[in-house]
């Protein structure tokens, strides 16, 4: 996932940045409004943070300018500026959030979570493809060319949180919190096991692997 974060105050930036890098973000960072409208017209996000006091070009312009320019990529502003009024200009320019300063990362992360989650509930595929391999999210089959694979439901789920997050690496805790959905001893080897299984059946058979093995991170499809 990748965030275009426009803040001009450096320890903010640095803070949020580094909050955004340890959870498993992309994060492009812009000093200004300007600089920062010119990176959301010319790349492609999955999500922007945008301060509303910023040099050059204020935050409220930027906003206007990027849904004038039918870009829809999800917004949150960020801002000392906590009157009702500022919220709700921010909301009417085009902005999906607002959370004013100061703030905790924590809350600032699932904000993060919560828009992106339904913008992919909004625009999700039936369909997920990486290279020749394909999993059928409404019949849960999968297929890698024109050879149907087997696999149970929690592999099925393994692999679609894996395609997911193709080009990513995922870490084993997030792999148990988003599969099993809760925490396991971080001890324990559940996630190398269904891991193993899953690759002697996605890449086993195949010339080409798909699941690779980041040491000291975790795993990453690609």
């Amino acid at each position: 996932m990748k965030i275009l974060l426009i803040e001009d105050d450096a320890r903010t930036a640095a803070f949020i940045l580094k909050g955004l890098k340890q959870a498993g973000f992309t994060t492009v960072h812009a000093e200004d409004g300007k600089t920062g409208l010119f990176k959301a017209k010319t790349e492609e996000f999955d999500l922007a943070v945008i301060d509303i006091m910023l040099p050059v070009m204020d935050g409220f312009t930027v906003i206007e300018k990027i849904r004038a320019a039918k870009i829809s990529t999800p917004i949150i502003i960020l801002s000392a500026k906590n009157a009702v009024e500022d919220k709700i200009r921010g909301l009417q320019l085009g902005s999906d959030d607002y959370l004013a300063k100061p703030f905790s990362f924590s809350e600032l992360l699932a904000r993060i979570q919560a828009l992106l989650r339904r913008a992919n509930t909004a625009s999700d595929p039936t369909t997920l493809t990486v290279a020749d391999l394909t999993i059928d999210l409404l019949s849960h089959k999968v297929t890698r060319g024109n050879v149907r694979i087997d696999i149970q439901p929690l592999e099925f789920q393994l692999l679609e949180y894996l395609v997911r997050n193709t080009g990513r690496v995922v870490s084993k805790t997030m792999i148990m919190e988003h599969v099993w959905e809760y925490n396991f001893d971080p001890q324990t080897n559940v996630v190398e096991a269904r891991v193993c299984r899953l690759r002697d059946k996605i890449d086993k058979p195949f010339e080409r692997k798909l699941i690779h093995t980041v040491r000291g991170f975790g795993y990453v499809l690609e």
